[in-house]
């Protein structure tokens, strides 16, 4: 019994470093508050949208933000390149 009691209490703790929120009560998109009786579409695995069109929208987002990524280390390496070329 003291094994399951402590199991309990492992999974209550929050991460280090990462401030408590409360799972699956507000869409990460727009904020809307989720209902117990609302659909809640995921993304990412424990990321709650209110509708597909907001979780669409954060898909959209990540990948603009992951090409911007990808260009930006493609235009580093080149100006590291030219950087070398010069010495």
């Amino acid at each position: 019994m003291a094994a399951s009691l402590a199991c309990a209490f492992f999974f209550d703790d929050e991460p280090l470093g990462e401030p408590k929120r409360q799972a699956l009560d507000a869409c990460a998109l727009c904020g809307k508050p989720l209902g117990r009786d609302s659909d809640i579409f995921m993304y990412r695995g424990d990321t709650p949208f209110c509708s597909e069109d907001c979780r669409y929208e954060q898909m959209q987002l990540d990948a603009i933000r992951a090409r911007q990524a990808e260009s930006w280390r493609g235009h580093q390496g080149v100006q590291e390149g030219a950087r070398g070329e010069l010495s």
